[in-house]
């Protein structure tokens, strides 16, 4: 039986990775899991009765871009978080940003670029949808370092005209997906520059943007406006996973040009999963009201805090400007997970399993991805068995 090749260099995802890691070993104390990044912070207190009102619509078929009521909510919501008037015509709802991570990227990504196979932009660590929906598509997965040189985002710039002429999309995350980096507004305005005079697009992750320590970070939508960019270079993705603890909704939003949207919303109408009617209701609220986001933000803040503290004496650990994830350098990041799981309990991931080998290096190995996502108390005590075992 034959099954397709494209995914055939597709390494072991992640957690079965850590699992095939860990699972053979006894922990060498109380299991603390600070692998994956589930919010377990309460959720909104109104999501109950929300649902209930609108569980009859369960017997109905969803709106496939989103109710009006919904899209509305998150236009509101962009105009208040990054003053950016988009029209509820240019937003549709996601099952999740994953799935728009993936589907965005067959809808708008060309067959063939210059005449030749397309280039996608991967920042490298990544989150692993990026490179599956590069596969998918045919196109040439080009991986760029995001480390500490370069204040841990991708230096696209620095790539040879010949790439970047084949380019049709990059992704970025901002906030980082594990580093926790923010690209600041130049970074993001000549990004943007760098997309005009080489004709592609940039695919923004934002699901991180409401966990920030100190100050908000900047958005590429608000960059474009201000730098009077083509809306059609801009392709932003937001969830509530992160920003309202609410993994389990799987709801978010992709916001860009009419034009782009006209293609992907005709992509979801053939091949979509769109969001359950009532799920969409409760999003509804959810994208409304601000006052849980602040009061999740600042338990993160918290942690992240007491994190500072408990690696005060370690010179090479910084704490990240935004997320919920540490990216702490050790020698080996396999070797430190290992050793630290055998020795504590305490459960964290390799980087390496979020890079890919590129030219022989992989700008993950050095690290493990430590999640900050479980009580304060757990998380203290997590984060003080981790220091004691691997730093001191």
């Amino acid at each position: 039986m034959k099954y397709p090749e494209r995914f055939s260099n597709l390494p072991e995802y992640a957690f079965p990775r850590l699992r095939s890691l860990l699972d053979q070993h006894a922990p060498g104390g109380e299991v603390v899991n600070m692998t994956i990044g589930e919010p377990r912070h309460p959720m909104p207190g109104f999501i109950g009765n929300v649902l209930a009102a609108s569980v009859a619509e369960f017997g109905r078929y969803p709106a496939n871009n989103g109710t009006p009521e919904l899209l509305d909510a998150i236009d509101a919501w962009i105009a208040r978080r990054y003053g950016v008037s988009v029209g509820p015509d240019r937003i549709m709802t996601l099952n999740g940003t994953r799935e728009g991570l993936f589907n965005t990227a067959i809808a708008l990504c060309p067959e063939r670029k210059n005449g030749q196979t397309p280039v996608i932009l991967i920042p490298n660590p990544f989150y692993q949808v990026y490179a599956v929906a590069a596969v998918t598509i045919g196109a040439e997965p080009v991986f760029v370092p995001a480390t500490r040189d370069t204040a841990f985002m991708p230096d696209y710039a620095s790539l040879p005209d010949d790439v970047l002429d084949r380019t049709a999309i990059a992704y970025i995350c901002s906030p980082a997906n594990p580093q926790g980096a923010v690209a600041s507004r130049a970074y993001l305005a000549e990004l943007l520059q760098l997309a005009e005079k080489h004709d592609f697009k940039i695919f923004a992750d934002e699901c991180y943007s409401e966990l920030y320590r100190h100050a908000p970070p900047p958005g590429l939508l608000e960059v474009a406006r201000e730098t009077g960019a083509d809306p059609e270079r801009v392709v932003i993705f937001h969830s509530l996973s992160k920003r309202s603890s609410l993994p389990g909704l799987r709801s978010g939003f992709v916001a860009s040009g009419p034009e782009n949207m006209s293609h992907i919303r005709r992509l979801r109408s053939y091949a979509g999963a769109p969001l359950p009617q009532p799920l969409q209701r409760v999003a509804e609220q959810v994208w409304a009201e601000e006052s849980h986001v602040v009061e999740n933000r600042r338990m993160y803040q918290e942690k992240i805090d007491d994190a500072a503290g408990i690696f005060a004496t370690i010179s090479d650990v910084s704490m990240p400007e935004a997320g919920f994830f540490l990216w702490l350098p050790v020698a080996d990041g396999e070797a430190a997970a290992l050793k630290l799981w055998r020795e504590t309990g305490v459960r964290v991931l390799p980087g390496a399993y979020l890079s890919r080998d590129v030219n022989g290096a992989n700008p993950g190995a050095g690290y493990i991805r430590v999640a900050l996502v479980a009580p304060k108390e757990e998380t203290q005590r997590g984060l003080i068995k981790l220091r004691d075992c691997l730093y001191v």
